[in-house]
Order: structure tokens, then C-alpha cells, then sequence
């Protein structure tokens, strides 16, 4: 496979070229949640939508703690590639791949402790924890697909190959959405359903994309992938301390976003309801902007591979100007169709008019956020998972404090304000961190 030639500069043009395959399969994700979301808020009763909320909140928080299964991936792979190496390329995956399963059976043996710690933490009904409890026992068995797409994904963005980290993004999120609306809409399993269709479409989407990495292996790269060579040392620490350090990053992050759950069912099941209808539109627009960061990791990583400040350079300014000004487009959007977006997520009355009193947030996140999205991509692709490490716990202990203190006196809204603090602490954290990247030239 021939390395990939680039100019000395990165225009944004051709990061936004890059980046169009990810943005296909970035809004697909929230479209999931969206559509889980809008399946339960029709069906009449709160609890249903309350259920689903926390049960999901705590899966991917579970589920993103492992998310260094891909940004580690993209990072090792993408330097990899920046030097030609492509068997190395072939053995960090089979590395993940190992470490993948072993994480996967110990998350599934756990499972009576997640379901006790939500007992624990969660104010709820005892109908609302049954529902929870059915959606966690189907979920739970998807967990060891859902760490190998992370994988795929991460793969295929570190070789730069964004159509097909795309597609097999938009494949799981199709699968899901199909099967979760066949199983609620036409067999009424409810919430039951909505987590069945999540476990098909996982295991599909892992066998389908698991035989054609390996044709493509041996098609682009000129080699059988075997298990050989996978436990060297100094490879196996390096990958631990990567991993780990993303790992610790990616728990605090997730933690951060539960800890919303958390905080709002403290205010009564209609708050729950409504913050978990206003994150659709806050994880969307993440996932929208994310797609410059997801872009740009495999080239930073491939920049740093060959020693090109230049390019780094390049990089980082256009996409960091190009996702702020997305995230302006995404807000206009949301001025102009916030309530008939809200509208079609549910039909009880009560949750649309305090959705529609927590307009200003969902407007004014987004490009507040833009800078430390994309900081994070960049800091991925440089594998500099020390700093982002550092970076997300104070960023996570500043959030904790300040939301503490404003919810006392501007409950919800007192949430929602320390949500965008908290994107605020991150870019500065991150930035503080930038310059030891630079040392990497």
C-alpha cells in the first residue's frame, strides 16, 4: 500500500473532504439516541423514557470508558503508518483485539454490580427499575461487538480510510434503528426491544466488517494478518500506558455526562425526561463536530510519523477554525427547529414546555464546545494521553464543584450552565498541555 502523499499545508478544504464520510456516520450515532428516545417518549408514560435514560446513560458510560480501544488504535496506527510499517499496524490490532474480550467478560460477570450501583445512586420507581433491569440483561451481551467496532473504527481512521469507518458506523446505526422500531413499534417490546435491537445489530455489524478488514489486510497492506509477534514488551507497555491513560480520561468524561443523569433526577422524573431529550441535541451536535477531530487524528498522527511540523501546524489551525464555525451552523439550525424537533421526541405536554424553557442551552454549547472537541482529536492523534488525561480530571472536578453550587440556587438551569463550563474547562486544560506536543518534532 502506497503512503499517502500530502502538501505541506492542509487547507480546510481538504479536511472538510476528509471529513464528509465522517460526518454521515457521526449524525447516525445521535440519530440512534434520538430515535430511542422519541420510541419511548411516545408511548404515554414518563417512566418508559425515565428507564431508558438512565439505563443508557450508564451502558455508555461503561462502554465509553473502554474508548481506548479506538483512540489508542488511531494513534499507534496512524504513526504507524506515517512510517510505512504496516505489520505493526496488523499486531496493534490483534493486541486490541485480545485486551477487547477480556474486558467484555469482565463487564458481563459485573453486571449485577451495575445493576445495584443504579439501585444505589437513582431515585426512581419500582416500575422504572424493573424497566432498567430488562434493558441492562439484553444489553449487556453486546458489549464484546461494541469494543470491536471501536477498534475498526479505530483502524480505519488511523490508515486515513474515513468512507469505511463511516460505513461501518452508519451500518450499526442503521441496524439499530431498523430492529429497535420493528421490535417497539410492531412486536410493543418496549423498552426490551429498544435494547434487543442494539444487541442484533451489533454482532451483525462486527461479522460483516470483521471479514472484510481481513480481505483488505491482505488486499492493501500485502499480508496474511496472523498472531505473531503480539506480546513484545516494551510494545505491550507502551500500549498499556496509552490505553490506561485514555481509559482513566475516558471515565472521568463519561462520568461527567452520568453525573448530569445523576443531578436531574435529583429535580423529579419530567427533569430526568427533558435533560435526556436536551442531550440528544448536545450529543449531535458532538458528533457532528467530532468529525473534524476524527479526521484530523490520522493525520496528526501521520504528521508527527514524518516529522512535519508544517503540516501539524496546518492542521490544527484550519480545523479547529473550520469546527468552530460549523458548530455556529449547527446552533442557527437548532434556533430554527428546536421545538418541532422537541415535538417529535414526545408528546406529553409537560416535557415539551420545560424543554422549551431550556432553549438558550442547546444553542449556545455547541460552539462553546467546538474547541475542546477538536483539541481532544488533535491530542489523540499526537498519543499524547498523559496530558489528556491530566486535562479531563481537573476539568471533571471543576464541573462536580460548580454544579453542586449552581444547581443549589438555579437548579436545571444551574445544570445546563455548568455543562458549559465544564466545555470551557476542557479547552483550557487542553491547551495548557499544547506545547509539549510540539516537542515531538
Amino acid at each position: 500500500m502506497k503512503l499517502a502523499k500530502f502538501s505541506t499545508k492542509f487547507s480546510k478544504k481538504q479536511i472538510f473532504l476528509l471529513s464528509i464520510p465522517v460526518f454521515f456516520s457521526n449524525l447516525a450515532i445521535p440519530l440512534v439516541g434520538i430515535v430511542d428516545t422519541g420510541l419511548m417518549g411516545n408511548l404515554g408514560e414518563t417512566k418508559y423514557l425515565a428507564a431508558t435514560s438512565i439505563a443508557t446513560s450508564v451502558m455508555t458510560m461503561v462502554i465509553w470508558s473502554f474508548g481506548f480501544l479506538r483512540m489508542g488504535t488511531v494513534g499507534i496506527v496512524s504513526q504507524a503508518f506515517g512510517r510505512g510499517d504496516y505489520r505493526e499496524i496488523v499486531r496493534t490490532l490483534f493486541r486490541n483485539f485480545v485486551i477487547a474480550m477480556v474486558i467484555a467478560l469482565a463487564i458481563i460477570i459485573l453486571k449485577p454490580l451495575i445493576s445495584i450501583s443504579i439501585q444505589h445512586f437513582f431515585n426512581t420507581s419500582v416500575e422504572t427499575q424493573k424497566l432498567i433491569n430488562t434493558y441492562l440483561n439484553i444489553r449487556i451481551f453486546s458489549v464484546p461487538a461494541e469494543l470491536v467496532i471501536y477498534i475498526l473504527v479505530g483502524f480505519y481512521l488511523g490508515i486515513q480510510k474515513t468512507k469505511i469507518s463511516s460505513f461501518i458506523i452508519v451500518t450499526l446505526s442503521i441496524l439499530n434503528i431498523v430492529f429497535s422500531s420493528v421490535l417497539v413499534l410492531s412486536y410493543n417490546l418496549d423498552v426490551f426491544g429498544v435494547a434487543l435491537g442494539t444487541l442484533f445489530a451489533s454482532f451483525i455489524t462486527v461479522i460483516i466488517f470483521n471479514f472484510f478488514t481481513y480481505r483488505f489486510i491482505i488486499k492493501k497492506f500485502k499480508l496474511i494478518p496472523r498472531f505473531e509477534k503480539i506480546v513484545i514488551k516494551t510494545k505491550l507497555i507502551r500500549l498499556f500506558n496509552i490505553n490506561l491513560d485514555i481509559f482513566i480520561r475516558t471515565l472521568f468524561l463519561t462520568f461527567s455526562f452520568l453525573w448530569v443523569t445523576y443531578l436531574g433526577s435529583k429535580f423529579g422524573e419530567d427533569y430526568l425526561a427533558v435533560n435526556t431529550i436536551l442531550m440528544q441535541f448536545i450529543i449531535l451536535a458532538a458528533f457532528f463536530l467530532d468529525a473534524y477531530a476524527f479526521s484530523t487524528e490520522g493525520i496528526i498522527g501521520f504528521t508527527i510519523g514524518r516529522k512535519n511540523k508544517n503540516s501539524f501546524l496546518s492542521v490544527v489551525k484550519n480545523s479547529i477554525q473550520l469546527s468552530f464555525v460549523t458548530a455556529l451552523i449547527v446552533s442557527l439550525f437548532y434556533l430554527i427547529f428546536f421545538k418541532q424537533i422537541v415535538n417529535i421526541i414526545t408528546d406529553i405536554e409537560i416535557l415539551r414546555f420545560i424543554s422549551y424553557k431550556h432553549f438558550i442551552w442547546v444553542l449556545v454549547i455547541p460552539p462553546i464546545a467546538s474547541f475542546c472537541y477538536q483539541l481532544d482529536g488533535i491530542f489523540i492523534g499526537a498519543s499524547q494521553t498523559k496530558e489528556m488525561r491530566n486535562a479531563m480530571i481537573i476539568s471533571v472536578a471543576s464541573f462536580i464543584i460548580t454544579s453542586i453550587y449552581l444547581t443549589k440556587y438555579f437548579d436545571n438551569h444551574g445544570l445546563w450552565f455548568s455543562l458549559m463550563c465544564f466545555m470551557i474547562f476542557r479547552s483550557l486544560t487542553l491547551k495548557f498541555y499544547f506545547n509539549k506536543i510540539l516537542r515531538k518534532f
